[in-house]
């Protein structure tokens, strides 16, 4: 992806710029965002295409024809006041058109393709006019609601190979990874973001204290979590919150979704966990899961210049020798794999590989306002949904950033879900 521009301090902070520069830079995002999502299904089969592999996920032809849909919706109907083009999908793909379990009966695949190349084509002439002082957010938006549902496609797929008892040979790396927490000195720090790229619930940013804590360079990682099993984690009651053990009796499950037992697996992350196995597993060690804000800290506050980082090495955009995403590897690393990554204080692999449960629930940040619609964030605020930070090897580029917010109910193991550990103050 290093053909993508690389993305400056003056976006983030949302500065006024040449209305043509974001045009031609959205075109270009947009153009490669698309690639990488054609990609995934380049040779599938109908099968594959419209299998409802769990029914919390839809089939992945669905995703497809849903992310031509919504972008259809909110930039021609919504921002050119365009008829639709192809209303006969409305109901198949809106979000709010038919429960999942119906959404297998599906188009075939180049129908589809023909569906979201017809509105791409329609979307590129309207961005030549489009008022992007009034629309760039909108704009943004599309491009992360396609970059999001494209890592959905990534771990529904992930979900299918592991289904029929397929997985990856591990990438390994056998040197030695240290334990010791990282100290994070008490203070202030920006907390949030207000640019263009900014979703609603990153809204708005703010100057919180945190007293000093620790927290661990490295995810934590199979060989850690295999202590855990053998120590008989899953059995002991003590671990687990009584939420997690009341899940536990019912998932009766003894090790993680994606789990390998082969050692060269040692230096991955652990991956499909729900949120009560990684409280119950820090536990185990005597920590606790770090909240958002310690997390954010961590990954993204410069101590020396007294500013917030995009992502936790600065502000370029994102490329392949600095985390692990975009499907480039499409399987988990080790997790010291990337030391040009490597946050200000000194913390690996805080974007990219797994996402990163924290301890905190989905709630909005002071001075929330919905956008573009009110159920996009806010019918999640109900104390029901924790938070995850960080990204995954399936997370597009440009849903990735230190202030980024995903969240899911704490028993969710399919996504590609690991933590890392905190100490200290909570």
């Amino acid at each position: 992806m290093t053909s993508i521009s690389i993305k400056s301090k003056a976006i983030a902070s949302g500065v006024v710029r040449d209305p043509d520069v974001v045009r031609e830079e959205l075109r270009e995002s947009m153009h490669h965002c698309r690639l990488g999502t054609l990609n995934l299904f380049e040779s599938m089969d109908d099968a594959t295409f419209r299998c409802l592999v769990h029914p919390d996920f839809s089939p992945v032809g669905w995703h497809l024809g849903h992310i031509g849909f919504t972008e259809g919706l909110w930039l021609l109907e919504r921002g050119a006041g365009i008829a639709p083009l192809f209303p006969q999908y409305r109901q198949l793909m809106a979000q709010d058109g038919l429960p999942k379990h119906q959404r297998v009966e599906l188009p075939p695949l180049p129908e589809i393709l023909d569906y979201i190349s017809a509105v791409r084509s329609q979307v590129f002439a309207y961005l030549k006019t489009a008022d992007l002082e009034k629309q760039e957010r909108i704009w943004r938006f599309i491009l992360q609601h396609e970059s999001q549902h494209t890592e959905t496609i990534a771990f529904v797929l992930q979900l299918q190979k592991w289904a029929m008892g397929k997985g990856e040979e591990a990438i390994g790396d056998a040197s030695e990874l240290p334990t010791q927490g990282v100290p994070i000195p008490a203070g202030e720090f920006w907390f949030g973001s207000d640019g263009p790229d900014a979703l609603d619930n990153e809204q708005s940013p703010q100057r919180l204290y945190l007293p000093d804590y620790t927290i661990d360079p490295y995810p934590v990682t199979c060989e850690q979590y295999r202590q855990f099993i053998q120590c008989g984690g899953y059995q002991t009651r003590d671990w687990w919150s009584k939420a997690g053990w009341d899940w536990l009796q019912g998932a009766q499950v003894t090790q993680p979704l994606y789990w390998r037992e082969e050692l060269a697996f040692n230096h991955h992350p652990v991956c499909g966990v729900s949120y009560y196995e990684a409280e119950a597993y820090t536990r185990f060690v005597g920590k606790r899961l770090p909240t958002e804000a310690e997390w954010e800290k961590a990954a993204c506050w410069d101590p020396v210049t007294q500013t917030p980082r995009i992502y936790p090495w600065g502000d370029e955009f994102p490329t392949g020798d600095r985390c692990n995403h975009d499907n480039q590897q499409a399987q988990t690393t080790p997790v010291n794999r990337y030391p040009q990554g490597v946050s200000a204080y000194g913390c690996y692999d805080m974007m990219g590989n797994v996402w990163e449960w924290t301890s905190s629930w989905f709630a909005p940040y002071p001075g929330f306002k919905p956008y573009p619609y009110p159920g996009y964030s806010q019918t999640y605020f109900d104390q029901q949904h924790r938070v995850l930070r960080g990204s995954s090897w399936a997370t597009r580029p440009w849903a990735m950033r230190g202030s980024f917010r995903n969240w899911y109910h704490p028993w969710m193991r399919q996504i590609l879900a690991g933590f890392r550990c905190a100490g200290g103050s909570d």
